[in-house]
């Protein structure tokens, strides 16, 4: 099996192979002494007796030693590089490791039951309330969120975001028909007399601008006169328009029943009824209203208010100073201070992120878990063996060290029972 280069390999991941490396000699080594000590022992127990139990415990040792060197290699691949069966266990069945480590974190990581057990003890909303509450920590959430905004906002495209307006423009303002809506709303806005504060103000305004603009009424009528018609009947009848327009302003100002008042009324109240009910009023209603928002200047403007909103966004993101950055801080700083201090607010809060966690647990567990399967299966089956031995690897070759100190300690006891069981 081909390994990663060193160089290629992470820190964490080097340091666990030296260590790995250690331990397989100090296993290696510890086979290897056994192994003298029986080559030296075995031809000389005839002539020094007590030399066969050195040769037991020995022989044992090899054995146990053998056995779990063995059995731990079978793991990771084929001993000797001889095909034996049931042996490279983790890379003939990568992929199924890969499914059953999903299934149990599936299972018991990511169930319902656990997420809301270990949420509900940890207070979220109080913890996140005093963090936020310390001014230094609101400031570095609206700098890492300003940041965040600013890079959204670089990166969307003008183009789109006009095409897009225009295409909620158009669905929700052009294509629906306004006539039947408005229409209702203004025959319960008449119905309601809700228009009269409108009708004195335009009444109101209107005798403003008469009391100021008396010059606009010379000549209005009296240039339309013949020539011969003396000036000072000219005068006469300006004044006169100038005054009935005054009088009839300021009668309908006083008088709450003026005629003028219910012709309004009435009119309204046509208007209402006909473009509920009216097609050709509809229809003229609905075109005035796609030449207003289909016209170019009013894309001209939309883009051009993009434009603004955008670049006023992107300037005051970037400053440091700036009344946005400095109003989302001191926004934060309260939330956490409020967080920190209501029990109330607390419950709301946790309540919602617990619910929220559970039910994103719910829906989407198998597909987070499938994460590790799908991660292992694309696995390279020697990079997934390797990756695992560097994890295991040394606390399982103490495995085949406790093999050769327990089998020598067995091979010991067994040859020290039988001597004395037989003589």
């Amino acid at each position: 099996m081909s390994r990663t280069p060193t160089a290629l390999l992470s820190v964490a991941d080097q340091e666990r192979r030296r260590a790995l490396r250690l331990m397989k000699s100090v296993a290696l080594g510890a086979l290897v002494f056994m192994a003298v000590v029986f080559a030296i022992s075995f031809p000389l127990q005839d002539e020094v007796p007590w030399l066969a139990y050195v040769r037991a415990a020995a022989e044992g040792g090899m054995v146990g030693a053998l056995a779990d060197w063995f059995a731990v290699s079978a793991l990771f691949r084929h001993p000797l590089g001889i095909p034996i069966p049931h042996t490279a266990i983790i890379p003939h069945r990568k992929d199924e490791i890969g499914r059953t480590l999903g299934e149990f974190v599936e299972t018991n990581f990511l169930s319902a039951d656990v997420v809301r057990t270990k949420l509900e003890s940890m207070s979220v909303s109080q913890r996140l309330g005093e963090w936020l509450a310390q001014p230094a920590h609101a400031e570095r959430v609206a700098t890492e969120g300003s940041a965040m905004a600013a890079g959204v906002l670089r990166a969307l495209s003008d183009s789109d975001v006009q095409d897009l307006i225009a295409d909620i423009a158009r669905e929700h303002l052009i294509e629906p028909d306004w006539g039947p809506s408005v229409g209702g709303w203004l025959e319960r806005m008449v119905d309601a007399g809700a228009h009269h504060g409108a009708v004195d103000l335009a009444a109101d305004s209107l005798g403003t601008w008469l009391a100021t603009n008396r010059d606009s009424f010379d000549g209005l009528v009296s240039r339309r006169l013949p020539s011969w018609v003396p000036s000072l009947a000219h005068r006469l009848i300006d004044d006169t328009l100038y005054k009935e327009a005054v009088a009839f302003v300021r009668a309908v100002q006083d008088d709450p029943e003026h005629p003028a008042r219910h012709a309004i009324d009435r009119y309204l109240g046509r208007l209402a009824d006909s473009l509920q009910h009216d097609p050709a009023t509809i229809g003229r209603f609905e075109d005035a209203k796609s030449g207003v928002f289909e016209s170019t200047r009013v894309r001209e403007l939309a883009a051009e208010a993009w434009d603004s909103t955008k670049n006023g966004l992107l300037r005051s993101l970037s400053e440091p100073d700036s009344e946005l950055r400095r109003r989302f801080a001191e926004a934060l700083a309260d939330a956490g201070l409020r967080l920190s201090t209501d029990a109330d607010l607390q419950n709301r809060v946790d309540g919602w992120v617990t619910g929220a966690a559970v039910f994103l647990v719910d829906r989407y567990r198998h597909d987070i878990a499938s994460i590790i399967t799908e991660t292992v299966e694309r696995w390279d089956p020697a990079e997934t063996t390797e990756k695992i031995e560097l994890m295991v690897g040394r606390d399982l070759q103490y495995i085949r060290l406790n093999g050769t100190i327990v089998g020598s300690l067995a091979g010991l006891v067994i040859y020290t029972l039988a001597h004395a069981l037989t003589g």
